[in-house]
């Protein structure tokens, strides 16, 4: 690599303070939530504040060369492309995307999701990790190695990956000549166990969303008149969940929904064990005395991973407290979020828990199951030797530890979409969702030092690249 590597991690820090940062600090003030969250996107107009904020910034911080595709299809969110020219013939292609989940409850004083903080080198605010910085951060990496042997690279930024990525099929299909077939796709939209070292996801779980509705009556009734003669919803509703779940382990009981634990992930996960321990739970904001659900890390690791699990992430028919009078409800309703095992067909799986939920219902309740947003899981091809050697090398150089292979709990639905257009590519899905980032959740935040970082070993990726090309 033609280039010293302090002076490349001054340049990329500097650029991230002067650059970066104002310009991540301007969008999370926008609240461009998913399209899933916003049915109203299109006249709301946020997903195309952040869009034109994006172009806008890309002009003032112009690549040598490169073409900026602004792409808009009739009744779906934009897509931006960015085609950097480079001396090689390797394509790297770099994934993110600028929607947003929506708010949560539960934001600390002084914080918001749509109030950038800045605070002991984290920003707060809803969108910065998961992943506004990822458009900023892979410019960044180019605008350090101006005069640097490169390849070719295509940046993509997509609008609607919090609602599965509806809309990035008809893109690829309409413009996905603009991209070619990359040698390497590069996803910022992953997590990280720690924040020192550099961490490469090696499979994703599937996801399958329900609703599970219960009903028993056709009105409510007043439960002391009621009780004893109308069963529960609830309690038929907690029937049905443990023909899904264990309820004193959690294990998943529908063999439908599990997979056989390949060897070299669970070489993988007991090497990230080893380093990671019990931090795996302190990594969460939990309550004092809370113990893991299981004891040995390895374990909570291929339970987080490998393995099928089920939350309930909403509930419907349920009064607030404040409003909760005596009486037997009507129904009960309950949306679940189940996670697959990357090799679990979510369709299939929908099916499996459509029967589960369904057959002979106790006491004759009506019991009506819907799914929303399911997506089969990712498992990644083969490590080639020369990305596993670039990744180590670059974690050594910029966090002074060798990088970690891993399997990542949640579900990243573009992911498996990739892997099946770009079959032969190799892949690195890496990200600053570290420790208490919170994606998702209240007190979102970007760990700064991490992500600069992060920046440089994307640098000097693609400058290895550049100067070796891929052997064979």
């Amino acid at each position: 690599m033609n280039r010293n590597l302090n002076h490349l991690a001054t340049q990329i820090g500097d650029f991230w303070d002067r650059g970066i940062l104002p310009a991540l600090t301007e969008y999370i003030k926008i609240p461009c939530k998913s399209v899933h969250f916003d049915p109203d996107w299109a006249t709301n107009g946020h997903l195309q504040a952040a869009r034109r904020l994006a172009v806008e910034w890309l002009r003032r911080h112009a690549l040598p060369g490169a073409i900026v595709h602004d792409l808009e299809l009739p009744g779906r969110t934009p897509l931006i492309l960015v085609d950097v020219p480079g001396t090689g013939e390797e394509t790297v292609l770099i994934y993110g995307h600028l929607d947003k989940q929506p708010e949560m409850e539960g934001w600390h004083p002084g914080l918001g999701p749509w109030q950038p903080v800045l605070r002991e080198g984290r920003l707060y605010g809803r969108g910065g990790a998961d992943d506004g910085y990822a458009l900023f951060a892979a410019v960044a990496a180019l605008q350090a190695l101006a005069g640097c042997r490169l390849p070719r690279v295509v940046i993509l930024i997509e609008f609607s990956e919090e609602s599965g990525s509806p809309d990035l099929p008809a893109y690829l299909e309409a413009h996905g000549h603009l991209i070619g077939r990359p040698d390497l796709v590069i996803a910022l939209d992953s997590g990280a166990g720690d924040y020192e070292r550099l961490w490469s996801t090696t499979s994703l779980r599937g996801m399958v969303n329900a609703v599970v509705d219960v009903r028993v009556l056709t009105e409510s009734a007043h439960s002391g008149m009621a009780s004893g003669i109308v069963p529960s919803s609830l309690r038929i509703l907690r029937r049905l969940l443990d023909r899904i779940e264990d309820p004193q382990t959690g294990e998943i009981r529908l063999p439908e929904l599990r997979a056989a634990i390949p060897a070299q992930r669970v070489r993988q996960a007991q090497a990230a064990a080893d380093i990671l321990q019990d931090r795996l739970l302190q990594s969460f904001s939990i309550v004092p005395g809370l113990q893991a659900a299981c004891e040995a890390p390895v374990e909570q690791l291929l339970n987080n991973t490998w393995r099928p699990t089920l939350s309930v992430v909403g509930q419907d028919g349920l009064p607030p407290l404040r409003s909760a009078g005596n009486v037997l409800r009507a129904h009960t309703a309950f949306k679940l979020s189940l996670r697959l095992p990357p090799t679990v067909n979510a369709h299939a799986a929908e099916q499996a828990l459509r029967r589960a939920l369904t057959a002979d219902p106790p006491y004759g309740a009506h019991v009506a199951v819907s799914f929303e947003q399911s997506s089969t899981g990712w498992n990644a091809p083969p490590l080639a030797p020369w990305l596993e050697s670039l990744t180590a090398e670059a974690s050594r150089q910029f966090y002074g530890q060798d990088a970690v292979h891993v399997g990542l709990g949640a579900s990243i639905p573009f992911m498996s979409l990739l892997g099946e257009r770009f079959p032969e590519a190799q892949f690195l899905i890496t990200g600053v969702l570290g420790p208490l980032s919170n994606a998702h959740g209240p007190n979102e935040c970007l760990h700064i030092p991490y992500a600069k970082r992060l920046t440089c070993c994307v640098a000097h990726i693609l400058a290895r690249l550049g100067d070796e090309g891929i052997p064979g």
